[in-house]
C-alpha cells in the first residue's frame, strides 16, 4: 500500500529539516480537513471490503454492522455488496419477532440472495413455519442443505418425518432418515440425537439398538462438550459435571440432565435465531396462528407449529404434550417433562384405584 511519498514516515533529519517538515505536513493535513482532500476516498475497495468482511463475519448483532455502514456513503455501498453480506454470521441475522417488518424481509431476502445458508435457512423457516409460504420456505431450506448447513438438514428432515405442508400420506420416512444423517455427518446434535431414537425404534431404518445408543451417547457428548466451549473452565460450575447417578430430573432444576447412564449435567442447550424466531412469533397466539386446533411442538427451544391438526406424536403416557420429534421428545423429557409425566401417571393410578 502506498504511503503517500513517504510523508507519513518522516527521515531522520536535523532539528531544523524536521521543523519545516513536520510545518509542512501540518499545512496539508489543515487542508484536508477544510475539505481540499480526502484520504478515506483514497483507500482501494478491497482494503474496505476486507475489514467489512471481517466485520460482518464476526459481528454479534445486526446493529453492530449497520451502525458501521450506516457511517458514510461509501461504506453503506460497499457494505451492501455480495461478498460481505455472503459473510454474515448467524447472530448478524438473527432478527427478532416483535421487529419484524417489510424491510426486514427484504435484508434478509437479500442476503439470502447471495448464497449465505444462514440467511437461506432463517428466512426458509420463518416463511414455512409463520408466513405459510410453504413452497418458498422449503425451497429456502433446500438451498441452505445443498450447501451443507447442518440445521438446514435437519429441519428439512422433521418436515419429511411429519409430512409438514401436506398430508398424513405425503410423510417419507426414509428420506428423513437420510436427510438426519447428513446433518449427523456434520455433527449436528438434535440429528444425532433423533437418529438415535430412528435406529432404537426401527423408525424409518432397520432396527439397530446398540447403534442408536451410540448416536445417542454421542449426541450428548457433543452437547456438553459445546457448553464446555462456549463457557470458560474457570467459571464451569462444578455442579454441572457432579457423578449423581441417582438423580432425578425435575422442574426446579437449573439445567438439563444429559449423558444420565454417568451423572453428567448442563445446561439447556442455546436456540438457534430461527427457532428463537418461531417461539416469540407464536407466543402471542392472537393472529399469528393460522387455523384452530393447532399445537406448538412443546419443547421450548423449537418453535416449529403443526401445519396441520394432530401433525405432531402426543406423549404415550399422559398425552398432555406433543412434540414435531423424537429429539425434541427426548431432550424435553430430561429438561421438564419427566418430572410432571410421571405426577399425571400417578394422579391416573390413583383415580383408579379409588374407582
Amino acid at each position: 500500500m502506498r504511503t503517500r511519498r513517504g510523508l507519513c514516515y518522516p527521515k531522520a533529519t536535523n532539528d531544523d529539516d524536521s521543523y519545516r517538515l513536520l510545518k509542512k505536513r501540518k499545512v496539508e493535513l489543515d487542508g484536508d480537513f477544510a475539505g481540499r482532500r480526502e484520504f478515506f476516498d483514497s483507500l482501494p475497495d478491497d482494503l474496505i471490503l476486507s475489514v467489512l468482511c471481517k466485520l460482518s463475519s464476526t459481528a454479534g448483532c445486526s446493529s453492530d454492522f449497520l451502525s458501521a455502514v450506516m457511517t458514510c456513503k461509501r461504506l453503506n455501498g460497499l457494505g451492501m455488496s455480495s461478498i460481505v453480506l455472503s459473510k454474515a454470521s448467524r447472530r448478524m441475522l438473527a432478527v427478532k419477532a416483535k421487529s419484524w417488518s417489510e424491510s426486514s424481509h427484504r435484508f434478509l431476502k437479500r442476503v439470502a440472495d447471495t448464497g449465505n445458508a444462514e440467511a437461506c435457512f432463517t428466512l426458509g423457516m420463518i416463511q414455512f413455519y409463520c408466513l405459510q409460504n410453504r413452497g418458498s420456505g422449503a425451497s429456502l431450506m433446500a438451498k441452505a442443505a445443498i450447501a451443507s448447513h447442518a440445521p438446514a438438514l435437519y429441519s428439512l428432515a422433521v418436515v419429511q418425518f411429519n409430512g409438514s405442508g401436506g398430508t398424513k400420506s405425503d410423510k417419507d420416512l426414509r428420506a428423513g432418515v437420510s436427510l438426519c444423517a447428513r446433518a449427523a455427518f456434520l455433527g449436528q446434535i438434535d440429528a444425532l440425537r433423533e437418529l438415535g431414537h430412528c435406529l432404537q425404534d426401527g423408525y424409518g431404518v432397520k432396527k439397530n439398538i446398540e447403534e442408536g445408543r451410540r448416536f445417542l451417547i454421542q449426541a450428548n457428548a457433543r452437547e456438553l462438550a459445546a457448553v464446555l466451549v462456549s463457557c470458560p473452565a474457570a467459571v464451569v460450575p462444578p455442579s454441572w459435571l457432579t457423578w449423581s447417578p441417582r438423580r432425578q430430573g425435575g422442574v426446579g432444576d437449573a439445567g438439563c440432565p444429559l449423558l444420565s447412564d454417568f451423572g453428567c449435567n448442563v445446561p439447556s442447550p442455546e436456540q438457534h435465531p430461527a427457532n428463537r424466531f418461531l417461539s416469540d412469533w407464536f407466543a402471542d397466539r392472537t393472529g399469528n396462528v393460522p387455523g384452530p386446533g393447532l399445537r406448538l411442538c412443546s419443547h421450548t427451544g423449537c418453535g416449529r407449529l403443526e401445519t396441520r391438526r394432530h401433525e405432531f406424536r402426543r406423549c404415550s403416557v399422559c398425552g398432555a404434550v406433543n412434540y414435531c420429534s423424537r429429539a425434541c421428545q427426548a431432550l424435553d423429557w430430561k429438561l421438564r417433562h419427566k418430572a410432571e409425566c410421571a405426577l399425571v401417571e400417578r394422579w391416573a393410578d390413583g383415580e383408579a384405584e379409588g374407582l
